[in-house]
């Protein structure tokens, strides 16, 4: 035991002497081992600090109260909350007995009465919130209003006061950070809302640690959204409403228990309660898990672990490619140290223990340096990391273990990475060490058998999983063993390659030949390549492939160039503004305007459910109807009515398979506008541009014309919400009267944009509907550029429209750089192999090179044969690798049609399949990112070694008989 643990320690003390001795090869193996664990343990320390307690996420919700209740939206009607409300996809609740109990009744809505729901002898607090453009240095922006008494105990850390104070009079507020950024403001400032003539001052700056990027403003209860709402009813508009919420202080105890939760939920308030949070009950006591699917679970997990383990695997065994060469060199620059050793007495354990402790030692350098640079770039990036995560930190979190693990992980790939040096270093005749001699080593039969065999495997796999699964697990796995096993091939290919050198000049001949024969450094290289490439071209295969299916369903909203813009609010009061601003920043061609029917007053804005509103849409007569959709809540699934073959042939059936997909304004699917729009839309049928002239509707859909009213299309007015809600609930028509109107039926080649029927003004008229001015449909001579775009928004938000227009662009991908990228990265793994290779063959070479020295070969052959030798081992990667990528993409291409099919037809029997895709995915091989890599990445690699290689090195005497 005494002499192991002495002959190690020795090893180590060689090692690290090493190490110091060739700085730039450890600082080069150093960096590539520390730079993944730094970017780990970065991403570690931040996730758990940026993951909040439970008793903090309390705190950013509650400040100092015990419990908040919230309005349900019930009407009182009680409900079943999830217990871990608060918590993020856990803020849900459903009415008592779950949703499926109202498939064929309303389900309750409306307002409860919160102020019942509190209970006895508590302290309240109440909370209010809404929303309106303020004008600030900009012009408008959308702003959350929060009523609430800040400086009230219970409100204590609900928002961090950074500047100034909080409100403590009517015509005081205080602002977030954010808002005063973006509108250009500071404390002392004063801001109007837009409805309102009374001016606010700003008296304090603070930050809410939960969204520090939303623009809200505080003041104290009843003094900005009452009397905004009461003016903005003065007006004619609809109020900005103003939901509100209580704060509840209950003075000590047990706090909110599980019980006086569910007594509140049974008054139609959902309850947020820090005791329930901190202590949940079990689920058998929790009605809403009785009904409900949902619960806390850890479902998928184990898929997203295992293809992190995957990842984590790969990037080790790319790194102890790139790594082990690195190693090699060392070892084989210190094989007279090593020769030494042996002349001694020292064995070959010792000699593998002195080449393992230089992985070790370097592991554990790297392992330090990464953690530790981690962990500062994490503290010195804390505040940008909550700037982009849009909340603060929790607290500053180290998990000790976690860190440790990500280390020993650093100290694992320098050790995997200097195993294969150290077994070769061991293996090494002591003479042929100490004399400089290369020695001969034979070939390992066993490992291209192993490939060979992982090859095969793979690819039947990959093969199974492409064809007769619908697993995409089997696909990745078997091409993931099958690229190992091409890498334990390497060796044998890169021979192969040699039978290409007898036709090539001297130093490309030179260089292959020396890759050949000293495969023990050079397949790793080749390897290391390999799989980086392998894993860039089958990304990018599917990537590109996936591009052109997207690209293949790609709908246009309007046509190319086109626009589209709309402003329901006050009867249409901010459309004059919002054409100057697009006349006034775009390069129009032609400009049309677009009404919409209002029912009731004026004011009203589409789909209002108050009661002085009403709504519209285009009749479709029962017969044209989808079957599938028919039946209302009562007879909701299509499963329930039709047998999977009816399913089928109604998948078919006309009725069942319109589209109205587009950007054109419309409302209940008329348009009101003349053949102004027609020519913006690009619609050049005579009959359709004639009947619009000719003041006549226009219906781009057949199932609109009913037989029995032949030539006309009606339009259903509906005046009374409930009643109309109730019969849609039963299956039943909705109560409204239905107008018709003398319509033309255009062909089924044009394509309106999602226009149903277009009404002529003078037609609308003369049927007795009342229209306001509604948006604007617009061509442009050129695409807006990114600045008159920016400008046009500037505009529009200056109005004070919340609604940006739409311009088609066409498609756009994102694949270009996601190819770009690839590429790089891969040029980059190629360039660092190919030159740790190229390192390692000048080092074998050197007695080589000194003869062609001393012979008279002139200086450029060095350099050359330099250039080369990196080339060599760069292409010979790359080609492997490109092959060994595009394969298995072709299979994952393949799983994919294969499960996007049997998606689409299990939808089609499940009666849900219309308006699915019906494209196949393509196999698209991205001939550029190979061209680049086969072509230029070489080529590059080459040119880089000669140009940082010595003309000339030092003439020595061989040491070698």
């Amino acid at each position: 035991m005494t002499g192991w643990y002495h002959s190690w320690l020795a090893a180590i003390r060689i090692a690290r002497r090493d190490a110091w001795r060739s700085k730039g090869r450890s600082l080069l193996v150093l960096s590539m081992i520390a730079l993944p664990i730094l970017g780990v343990s970065a991403v570690d320390v931040t996730l758990r600090s940026a993951e909040l307690s439970v008793a903090d996420r309390m705190d950013r919700r509650l400040g100092a109260a015990d419990a908040l209740l919230t309005d349900s939206g019930t009407g009182g009607a009680p409900i079943e909350q999830n217990p871990h409300l608060g918590t993020p996809g856990n803020d849900n609740w459903q009415p008592l007995g779950g949703w499926d109990a109202y498939h064929s009744k309303p389900s309750p809505e409306g307002r409860a009465d919160l102020a019942k729901a509190l209970p006895a002898g508590t302290k309240t607090l109440a909370d209010t919130k809404g929303h309106t453009p303020l004008r600030t240095q900009h012009g408008l922006l959308q702003t959350e209003v929060r009523e609430l008494k800040a400086t009230d105990p219970l409100a204590k850390g609900l928002m961090v006061l950074g500047e100034g104070r909080f409100p403590e009079k009517a015509d005081e507020i205080a602002a977030t950070h954010h808002f005063l950024e973006a509108g250009g403001l500071s404390v002392g400032d004063k801001v109007t809302p837009r409805s309102l003539d009374t001016e606010f001052t700003i008296v304090g700056a603070y930050e809410l640690p939960d969204e520090l990027k939303l623009d809200q403003i505080n003041a104290l209860p009843g003094t900005f959204l009452g009397p905004l709402n009461k003016s903005l009813l003065g007006q004619g508009l609809s109020p900005t409403g103003g939901e509100t919420s209580y704060l509840v202080g209950l003075g000590g105890g047990e706090g909110f228990t599980w019980n006086m939760v569910k007594e509140v939920n049974s008054k139609g308030v959902a309850v947020l309660s820090r005791a329930v949070a901190l202590n949940p009950p079990a689920d058998s006591e929790v009605p809403y898990y009785q009904h409900s699917a949902s619960r806390d679970s850890s479902g998928g997990s184990a898929g997203a672990l295992a293809a992190a383990a995957t990842v984590v695997g790969l990037a080790l065994l790319e790194i102890c490619l790139l790594a082990g060469p690195a190693f090699a060199v060392g070892a084989r620059r210190s094989r007279r140290q090593l020769g030494l050793v042996g002349a001694n007495g020292g064995d070959r354990r010792h000699i593998r223990a002195i080449v393992l402790s230089g992985g070790l030692v370097i592991g554990v350098a790297a392992a330090v340096v990464g953690t530790v640079l981690g962990i500062a770039l994490t503290l010195a990036l804390q505040p940008v990391l909550e700037g982009y995560l849009g909340q603060r930190f929790g607290a500053f979190e180290l998990r000790p273990l976690e860190l440790f693990g990500i280390a020993l992980l650093a100290v694992l790939t320098g050790l995997m990475a200097a195993i294969v040096p150290a077994v070769t270093a061991s293996r090494q005749p002591v003479l042929a060490s100490l004399t400089g001699r290369r020695g001969v080593r034979k070939a390992n039969r066993v490992l291209p058998v192993v490939g060979l065999v992982a090859v095969a495997l793979g690819a039947a796999i990959a093969l199974y999983g492409a064809v007769a699964s619908d697993s995409f697990l089997l696909v990745a796995g078997g091409s993931a063993l099958a690229e190992l096993g091409v890498v334990a091939l390497t060796p044998v290919l890169v021979g192969l390659f040699g039978r290409l050198g007898g036709r090539l000049p001297l130093s490309p001949r030179l260089a292959l030949r020396d890759a050949v024969r000293n495969r023990g450094r050079t397949a790793p290289a080749v390897a290391a390549v390999l799989a980086a490439v392998a894993g860039t071209v089958a990304v990018a295969t599917y990537t590109a492939s996936t591009d052109a299916k997207q690209r293949a369903d790609y709908q246009e909203m309007l046509p190319y160039g086109v626009g589209s813009a709309t402003a329901d609010e006050a009867g249409g009061r901010d459309v004059n503004a919002m054409r100057s601003a697009v006349q006034a920043n775009l390069p129009l061609d032609v400009l049309a305007e677009v009404q919409r029917i209002v029912v009731g007053d004026k004011k009203c804005t589409p789909y209002s459910d108050d009661a002085k509103c009403g709504q519209y849409e285009v009749q479709i007569p029962k017969a044209n109807r989808c079957p599938l959709h028919e039946g209302g809540a009562a007879a909701s699934d299509p499963r329930e009515r039709f047998s999977v073959e009816e399913r089928r042939a109604l998948a078919e059936d006309w009725r069942c398979t319109m589209e109205f997909t587009g950007n054109a304004p419309g409302v209940g699917g008329v348009t009101v506008g003349d053949e102004k729009i027609l020519k913006v839309l690009k619609i050049t049928d005579p009959g359709v541009v004639n009947a619009v002239k000719q003041g006549r509707t226009v219906s781009f859909e057949r199932a609109h014309f009913d037989k029995n009213n032949a030539g006309k299309v009606g339009i259903k007015v509906v005046t009374d919400h409930k009643k109309a809600e109730a019969a849609l609930t039963a299956g039943k028509e909705a109560p409204g009267k239905v107008t018709y109107l003398p319509a033309h039926l255009a062909p089924e080649s044009v394509k309106p944009y999602g226009i149903q029927l277009l009404v002529p003004p003078a037609a609308a008229k003369a049927a007795g509907f009342t229209t306001v001015p509604y948006g604007l449909v617009f061509s442009t001579s050129a695409l807006p550029s990114t600045e008159q775009t920016q400008s046009l928004n500037g505009a529009f938000d200056k109005i004070g429209l919340t609604t940006t227009p739409y311009i088609e662009s066409g498609y756009s991908g994102s694949t270009g750089i996601v190819l770009l990228a690839l590429t790089v990265f891969a040029g980059l793994v190629t360039i660092g192999a190919a030159g740790i290779a190229t390192g390692l063959a000048q080092a074998d070479a050197e007695p080589d090179l000194k003869t062609l020295t001393a012979v008279g070969a002139p200086p450029r052959v060095r350099r050359a044969l330099s250039g080369f030798q990196c080339g060599t081992v760069a292409l010979m990667g790359v080609v492997l690798g490109s092959a060994a990528g595009v394969l298995p993409s072709i299979g994952l291409l393949l799983n994919q049609r294969r499960a996007d099919a049997s998606l689409r037809q299990e939808s089609i029997d499940q009666g849900w399949g219309d308006g699915m895709s019906t494209t196949e995915i393509p196999i698209v091989i991205p001939w550029e990112t190979l061209g680049a890599l086969v072509i230029a990445v070489p080529v590059g690699a080459a040119l880089l070694a000669a140009l940082v290689t010595r003309s000339r090195g030092a003439l020595a005497r061989r040491a070698e008989a």
